[in-house]
């Protein structure tokens, strides 16, 4: 039997890049995605595309940091498919925007940052459980990054701080039987990613990995799959790193 049959997942971020291949690749298993992006046209349209395909999607406009907004996302979410067995908190800032020093940034991009990439994270993670709670192998994907391990940047501090986040809430939220884990990706050559990063940062990335391989979005799509299906029932507060090996060490 499909363990995703039926089931629903509620996806951040969900209307491009990962959030968009997570919701196809649990859509394909049976699942119901309902995805939550900031940019109404771009969910849409991946709502869209997915039910072109025979599969069930929906998609909802707004914003991670409002909680109200995300109180009623979540409900909504739970009104129509029963419940909600998955939460993916994808949606963040990132690219080279994002990655500059502190003093560069300055404090309204930091501070906009955190808010996202850490409150956003809280947010919709507290507005899930009510619809969570108690159900079958209900749990929590959050995506940290690699950078969060290499330090340097206000992008990474944001990133170790959800690692950190998914270590809290997966002590907490295991009475009510969810589990929480996240993943922090490397260097995974996404059309923007190529579009974006200049080759010779490809290369120097290339050069710290064990594995001499691009990194691709199936591998965080895999990555996903087994962290939020029953394989890994056993499995809670733990950032998965799919790297390629770097930074690899204890």
């Amino acid at each position: 039997m499909n363990e995703w049959q039926g089931r629903t997942a509620v996806i951040t971020g969900g209307g491009r890049g990962f959030g968009k291949a997570f919701a196809e690749a649990l859509c394909e298993r049976g699942a119901h995605a309902v995805l939550v992006d900031l940019d109404g046209d771009a969910g849409q349209q991946a709502a869209v595309d997915l039910a072109s395909r025979q599969m069930s999607a929906q998609a909802l406009q707004g914003d991670v940091t409002d909680a109200a907004r995300m109180e009623q996302v979540m409900a909504l979410a739970a009104e129509r498919h029963g419940g909600i067995d998955l939460l993916i908190n994808n949606a963040g800032l990132h690219s080279d925007e994002y990655g500059q020093p502190m003093r560069v940034l300055g404090l309204e991009k930091i501070r906009r940052l955190f808010d996202v990439n850490v409150m956003g994270t809280v947010t919709c993670t507290l507005a899930s459980v009510p619809h969570m709670a108690g159900r079958a192998g209900a749990n929590i994907v959050n995506i940290s990054s690699m950078a969060a391990y290499l330090g340097g940047t206000a992008y990474g501090a944001s990133k170790l701080t959800v690692a950190a986040l998914t270590i809290a809430f997966a002590s907490e939220l295991g009475k009510d039987g969810i589990r929480v884990n996240a993943i922090a990706p490397g260097m995974i050559l996404t059309e923007t990613i190529k579009a974006e990063l200049p080759e010779a940062t490809k290369a120097m990335v290339r050069g710290g990995q064990a594995l001499q391989t691009d990194g691709a979005e199936r591998d965080i799509v895999e990555a996903m799959l087994y962290l939020s299906g029953s394989g890994a029932r056993f499995v809670t507060g733990e950032t998965l790193r799919v790297t390629g090996g770097l930074g690899a060490g204890v």
